[in-house]
């Protein structure tokens, strides 16, 4: 089997190659398991030494477009895509075209060069909460359900809808297998921040242990639906293995969320570090983010994924826990 992840490179591209490497075998689409022979990061730039190291990585590096366009990428063979690819919130907000190009004109493109295939492959298309909103004077639903219409209240929402509904008309006609799947905001995200207005959901958290001040530019009672790195790759790879009876419309689905607090996730932060931890955090509240925060649902629903099996993380304690012992190197204050 031969696999393109593009945003390969990138935190959960890394983190969904070393998934698929390690496990070695892949059921798509209800099938047989079969042994994974290759699989193809594309990203800007190099993905991290361990996956360069593996004689089954290929890396192929470049604009996802131009590579879509010219058909470099997807390969001939390529069984199966998993699309993580993206510019994200922030980024698109303050650059509309840029957020056009990276996740709208590609991901039509990328879906092009998979019809041009013609061997029907399988693409997972990582679609966000984002395309949920509150409307100006409405309030959202609660909860939010796999099959609640998407009223997105950004730029990446709207591109990330968009996709949906691109994966979703390309799997009716017959030219992919399609998948979309809602990721929640993924938390604990390690390394340097990114360009997400949802940033500090991890930064939070992952600069503290590191004994650095974080910002925190939301009230403590603010909703937020998070997700842990292994739930989420967990169900990224899921929605390639399910049938398409057991995965049942072809709309996206949510994948499964913890429902917490902003201060319920200090809190868990104190549990593990002590107050020293907690000290390091400024409650400041900033207009431009909270405008943002303030139309995103926190109250969110996941049928269909348990249907397939899925589940959210137990308690955002574990999930700082579980950062800690994934990123020793990266944890200056010591856990309890």
């Amino acid at each position: 089997m031969n696999i393109l992840i593009t945003g390969g490179s990138g935190f959960l591209g890394a983190r969904l190659a070393r998934t698929l490497l390690q496990q070695g075998r892949l059921a798509l689409n209800g099938g047989a398991a079969r042994t994974i022979e290759s699989v193809t990061l594309t990203d800007r730039a190099p993905p991290p030494a361990d996956l360069q190291a593996d004689p089954r990585v290929r890396f192929v590096g470049g604009d996802l477009l131009e590579l879509a366009n010219a058909r470099t990428l997807p390969a001939a063979g390529t069984d199966a895509v998993f699309h993580l690819a993206a510019a994200v919130s922030g980024e698109c907000e303050a650059d509309f075209d840029l957020g056009m190009r990276s996740n709208f004109a590609a991901t039509h493109a990328l879906l092009e060069a998979c019809r041009a295939l013609g061997t029907r492959p399988l693409v997972v298309f990582a679609s966000s909460l984002a395309v949920f909103g509150k409307q100006p004077g409405r309030p959202l639903p609660r909860p939010i359900t796999d099959d609640t219409l998407p009223t997105p209240q950004s730029s990446y929402g709207i591109q990330k809808f968009i996709g949906e509904q691109l994966v979703a008309d390309y799997a009716r006609k017959g030219f992919i297998t399609g998948r979309s799947v809602r990721l929640m905001t993924v938390s604990v995200r390690p390394g340097r921040p990114n360009g997400a207005a949802s940033g500090f959901l991890s930064g939070m958290v992952r600069e503290p242990l590191a004994g650095l001040r974080a910002a925190v530019p939301v009230p403590a009672e603010t909703l937020v639906a998070l997700a842990s790195p292994a739930r989420t790759v967990e169900g990224i790879v899921r929605a390639a293995e399910a049938s398409d009876s057991d995965w049942g419309p072809l709309t996206g689905i949510n994948l499964p969320s913890l429902r917490t607090t902003v201060g319920e996730m200090a809190a868990a932060l104190e549990a593990v570090a002590g107050r020293p931890a907690t000290e390091l955090l400024d409650w400041a509240p900033d207009p431009a983010i909270l405008r943002l925060v303030d139309t995103w649902p926190g109250d969110v629903a996941w049928d269909r994924a348990r249907g397939l099996g899925l589940s959210a993380d137990a308690s955002y304690e574990q999930v700082v826990r579980d950062y800690v012992r994934e990123n020793p190197a990266a944890v200056k204050l010591a856990a309890r």
